[in-house]
């Protein structure tokens, strides 16, 4: 099981803050658009190991980044996404996840998303194909939505901060580097209360449909998941 644990983190911004992250090209959806109506929003992240996300976590606040303390570091396979139908979307998620086998993820070195967005992030290198296949492989039946840019999976260490801030980000970390296995992925759910809730962490590989659902949110603690 990969270090995704339960992301509790109000989400009043219209980026998604707390959840699943929006590559912060495309045109997110935002918390007044889940949960209306007969649709709810889910999203689905690989979470990193308790010590390489606190450290990136450390490295996002030092960069005055205030989602550092609601966002744990995580790579985004399916960002804020509606559906209307859970039953079918849980087990989707569970067949993909099913088909995919564990591998080793290589974070290194930085790179930004400007002019267009001010976000600058640590590369996806060894990875980086897996997480696009699991990417497209997810977003397809009840999760299918086109995105007006390409999915590139990355670790946002500084989003919506200073000039000289994102420059200092993109500076001080080209040098970071860090190598870890995930064997499993987070499938989250926008609640009506604007939080983002781990429903189930799913075991790559597995045969049988023993997803460990989440606690109630009132049990649930932060881990490793966002922007």
């Amino acid at each position: 099981m990969c270090a995704a644990g339960k992301l509790n983190a109000e989400t009043s911004s219209p980026r998604g803050a707390g959840g699943p992250d929006v590559d912060a090209r495309q045109q997110p959806v935002s918390g007044t658009d889940c949960g209306t109506g007969d649709s709810m929003c889910v999203g689905v992240i690989l979470g990193f190991p308790p010590e390489i996300a606190e450290e990136l976590q450390q490295w996002r606040a030092s960069f005055g980044d205030p989602m550092a303390e609601v966002i744990p570091a995580h790579i985004t396979l399916i960002t804020t996404t509606p559906t209307q139908d859970w039953d079918a979307t849980r087990d989707h998620v569970r067949e993909v996840a099913r088909q995919q086998a564990p591998f080793s993820i290589t974070i290194s070195g930085t790179g930004s998303f400007r002019p267009v967005s001010p976000v600058v992030f640590v590369n996806v290198e060894d990875g980086f194909e897996e997480c696009v296949r699991l990417h497209e492989r997810l977003q397809t039946g009840p999760l299918e939505r086109l995105l007006p840019f390409p999915y590139h999976p990355h670790v946002t260490v500084a989003h919506d901060v200073a000039p000289e801030s994102l420059d200092e980000a993109e500076t001080v970390l080209q040098d970071y580097s860090a190598t870890f296995p995930v064997v499993s992925m987070g499938l989250y759910e926008h609640d009506s209360n604007g939080i983002w809730q781990l429903r189930e962490e799913l075991d790559f590989g597995s045969d049988s449909h023993e997803a460990r659902e989440a606690e109630s949110s009132s049990s649930s603690g932060q881990a490793a998941a966002a922007n």
